[in-house]
């Protein structure tokens, strides 16, 4: 693996016309010539959250007319049952953190027969190993030990955004309303995730105020943590994308350049893990990324809409595997999970079971 300076790592984000191009042939120097992805179904099961991030169109408050409070448990089988229809492998579970401290959930909840969102998240995806073929896969934002160790029972893997480690931004229209975002907690929720051997999920958000310098360091911190603990399986590049609304709206979103940049260097740093670009956000220059490093399109949805970014539709698979396969590469449908967690030191046995049910189906 490739030892990179917080230095070098600068050097390559400023780099100009004469360093690029050799950049991104070094990042695809040892990569995969498989991009992968995974078919899944995105369930919001709230947008009532805590935080208020200046970029966010997902969070509402319990008093707005569009808010959804919870979704019942019909809803959410009955979503799961049609994703099964369509051969969906991933139930990727999210909702706003710190949900149930408002009224509102707890009323909703208790109307479901729940005490709380993380007990109603584990019923949710212990119907989900019971009844359908897909895999859980649950972004519930920061949270305690204890309820990673419980969610870990019913999930083939989880996630969470680092989006950037300097605590400089909760001084920032970014993140000054959203005591979640405090990079202290978001890692030590990653931490606890490699202390219980959760194949996780984490990535940056790119655009969002961030200095060159604290990219670097954000990039430096996660490689620290798989370095220690191993269960880091993909790091999403994620760009900021202004909305009308937003507090950020007037922020200029990132550039292909700095994006391919930062594509380039995670792949480098990270030889072990996959690196993703959602697609979505970026239809027009998605075969760029692969010519870049990324070697992971994420999780597509043949029948959801990405809540987060709703104005950005998913690209049809299709469409997908031909621009994957005219730059040379194989495009190939993965599970939640990647196939070096799929053992007991990483998965339940009733994740293991369920993965060996879908094999032999498949």
């Amino acid at each position: 693996m490739l030892e990179l300076s917080k230095d070098k790592i600068e050097n390559y984000l400023n780099a100009d016309y004469r360093d690029i191009l050799p950049l991104m042939v070094e990042a695809n120097a040892d990569k995969d010539t498989t991009i992968t992805y995974s078919k899944n179904v995105f369930i919001p099961i709230t947008n009532i959250c805590r935080n208020e991030c200046g970029y966010c169109i997902y969070r509402r408050s319990p008093e707005s007319f569009d808010a959804t409070i919870l979704m019942k448990t019909s809803e959410v089988m009955e979503t799961l049952f049609k994703a099964d229809k369509y051969a969906c492998r991933e139930a990727l579970f999210t909702f706003g953190e710190g949900a149930d401290e408002f009224p509102e959930v707890r009323h909703a909840l208790d109307k479901e027969g729940f005490s709380s969102v993380i007990e109603y998240l584990y019923f949710l995806c212990s119907e989900t190993l019971d009844k359908t073929n897909l895999l859980p896969h649950s972004n519930p934002g920061i949270l305690k030990k204890k309820d990673l160790k419980l969610l870990k029972e019913v999930n083939a893997s989880m996630g969470l955004m680092l989006e950037n480690s300097s605590s400089r931004l909760m001084e920032t229209i970014a993140h000054s309303k959203s005591p979640g975002k405090d990079p202290k907690l978001r890692i030590k929720t990653i931490e606890d995730a490699g202390k219980l051997k959760i194949p996780f999920t984490t990535g940056l958000l790119i655009g969002i105020g961030e200095t060159v310098a604290e990219r670097a360091d954000s990039l430096l911190q996660i490689r620290k943590l798989q370095n220690k603990y191993g269960h880091i399986q993909e790091i999403i590049i994620q760009n900021f994308k202004p909305k009308p609304g937003i507090p950020l709206e007037d922020q200029v979103e990132p550039s292909l350049v700095e994006m391919i940049k930062m594509v380039a260097v995670t792949k480098l740093l990270f030889p072990d893990v996959s690196v993703q670009v959602p697609p979505n956000l970026n239809i027009k220059n998605m075969q760029m990324f692969l010519l870049a490093g990324a070697d992971d399109w994420g999780g597509v949805s043949p029948i959801s809409l990405d809540y987060v970014n709703p104005e950005a539709p998913w690209p049809e698979l299709n469409n997908l595997k031909m621009f994957t396969e005219e730059l040379g590469f194989k495009f190939q449908e993965r599970l939640p999970v990647y196939p070096k967690f799929i053992k007991e030191e990483y998965l339940s046995e009733s994740i293991l079971d369920q993965i060996n049910s879908i094999e032999n189906m498949d």
